[in-house]
């Protein structure tokens, strides 16, 4: 797969299909193909798809420093580049969301839209005390984190459709994706802060929050559409986990929002 070193960093992405470039940003304890496979199968005809995997995904590989929100970004941005994109549509996921944001605000001239989803401006205290939680699990055991976010990552239609079998089956499926490759990405969460940044959007933009979002509840997606001039807010009937509860839905928001330019 390819990859580009930016300062310490070796960036590992994923590239395919071919047309206007679109750039996708996983969010925390996900990676590249498991966030974004349904939506590169369905727009790879008609976008080149350059997919980055976060330091603590993929092959991606650093020195363990902390990681910064600024840094991340350039990273994508840095993959993007090696691809050979000049311009691009730029989606993210959760963390992917915060990240993808501060693309679309260092490096102006080459983003054509974003499009975020249960990302947020600003780690309060809930999410300082929620993310450290996810940090002291997962060092105890990822068993615990995993089951810990089968309760709260979905909606509340999606876990009263499940039996405790189809619980247990995507806490062990979910726990052998979670280890201490992704502790830097929690805390990561616990600090993020991109107020200041947001002023220098000039991309159009559309938020995207779900409902019953518990990890990020919708008033932080409400805030970032607030804050972002011109930006498009959209809620939808999920929890915080949407490419995974309902992938169909997260890619047909996409689509439809690609589809307008």
């Amino acid at each position: 797969m390819p990859s580009v070193t930016v300062g310490t960093t070796s960036v590992d992405y994923r590239v395919s299909g071919s047309g206007p470039g679109l750039v996708l940003v996983h969010g925390t304890g996900a990676d590249a193909d498991g966030n974004w496979a349904p939506l590169v199968e369905a727009v790879g005809h008609r976008f080149t798809v350059v997919a980055v995997n976060l330091p603590g995904a993929g092959e991606t590989a650093d020195r363990g420093e902390p990681l910064t929100v600024e840094n991340l970004a350039d990273q994508v941005a840095a993959a993007a580049a090696d691809a050979g994109l000049a311009e691009y549509h730029v989606v993210g996921h959760s963390l992917g969301a915060v990240v993808a944001t501060a693309v679309a605000a260092r490096h102006t001239p080459a983003v054509l839209s974003l499009f975020a989803h249960a990302g947020w401006v600003t780690s309060g205290p809930r999410e300082v005390f929620q993310f450290d939680y996810w940090a002291r699990l997962l060092r105890t055991d990822s068993e615990l984190l995993a089951r810990l976010l089968q309760l709260t990552a979905m909606g509340p239609a999606t876990a009263a459709a499940r039996g405790v079998d189809d619980f247990e089956d995507a806490t062990a499926g979910f726990a052998a994706l979670l280890d201490e490759r992704i502790l830097r990405q929690i805390e990561l969460d616990a600090r993020v802060d991109i107020s200041r940044m947001l002023q220098e959007i000039t991309a159009p933009t559309m938020v995207l929050a779900g409902t019953h979002d518990l990890i990020v509840p919708p008033h932080h997606q409400r805030e970032l559409a607030d804050r972002v001039a011109g930006a498009v807010y959209r809620e939808v009937d999920a929890g915080h986990a949407l490419p995974f509860e309902n992938p169909d839905l997260f890619v047909a928001a996409i689509t439809e929002w690609l589809g307008t330019f």
